[in-house]
């Protein structure tokens, strides 16, 4: 039957439909995640065997870095270290989604699924920090306030997410060698981040290891998703031809 107004033989258009991008590399991914949660794993076993006392080499490392508390050291550690939390690690999100998707649609859904993981990330610290309740080192070391238990590190964990997030937008959208540079410079910021907190005294090294390794699992088990999450692209339906008048 034709409808007044439409050609002959002319279909409506199908809807629109996502399209995964290239699937990921799934073995070295789940290796990546698999090694870092069960050094992840080891770390908390070990923690929570010894009742969270802390070990020799953090004792040390901690003194030592009390020992060389002093200006502009201190400032700059402080300044850096509160860019590992707050709204900031948020911010490094919404701009990776923002960077990963493509049209309105694809970057409203890229950002929900950055801050997402992100904040899955955050609740299972906060929770595994309540659950092995390890005491920070004496407040007498302390060259800033803290909260809450040690381990692990939020901070550390917090600045890997958020530097991860982050250069996953810019890789989807730069050029190999501009993403490459950005994701070395990210790297060098997350690992300042929890560095600072040894350094700070409100850490033990322990602390900021597992950091690394629980949000380094995270990252790799939320790229296994990424085809799912965030399609590379959407296959749009060819415009319907324009409606031949028909002479009455």
């Amino acid at each position: 039957m034709t409808v007044p107004g439409r050609s002959p033989g002319t279909e409506p258009a199908p809807a629109a439909r996502p399209v995964p991008g290239p699937r990921p590399r799934t073995g070295p991914l789940l290796a990546v995640a698999a090694v870092c949660a069960l050094l992840f794993v080891a770390a908390a076993v070990t923690v929570s065997v010894h009742h969270g006392a802390p070990f020799a080499p953090e004792r040390v490392a901690v003194r030592w870095s009390v020992a060389r508390h002093g200006e502009p050291a201190l400032s700059l550690a402080r300044a850096l270290t509160d860019t590992g939390t707050g709204l900031i690690p948020y911010l490094a999100a919404v701009l990776g989604g923002l960077l990963a998707g493509r049209g309105t649609c694809g970057r409203i859904r890229a950002v929900a699924c950055a801050v997402a993981v992100l904040a899955v990330g955050q609740a299972i610290r906060f929770g595994l920090m309540r659950l092995l309740t390890r005491p920070r080192p004496p407040v007498t070391d302390w060259a800033q306030y803290a909260s809450g238990y040690a381990f692990p590190s939020g901070h550390a964990t917090t600045a890997v997410l958020a530097a991860g997030i982050l250069a996953w937008g810019i890789a989807r959208r730069a050029r190999p060698a501009v993403a490459g540079t950005w994701c070395a410079v990210l790297a060098v910021w997350a690992a300042g981040v929890g560095l600072t907190r040894v350094y700070l005294g409100v850490h033990w090294p322990v602390d900021v290891l597992a950091g690394w390794f629980l949000a380094a699992a995270l990252l790799a088990l939320a790229l296994l998703l990424e085809p799912y999450a965030v399609p590379r692209r959407t296959r749009c339906p060819d415009p319907p031809p324009p409606a031949i008048p028909m002479n009455s």
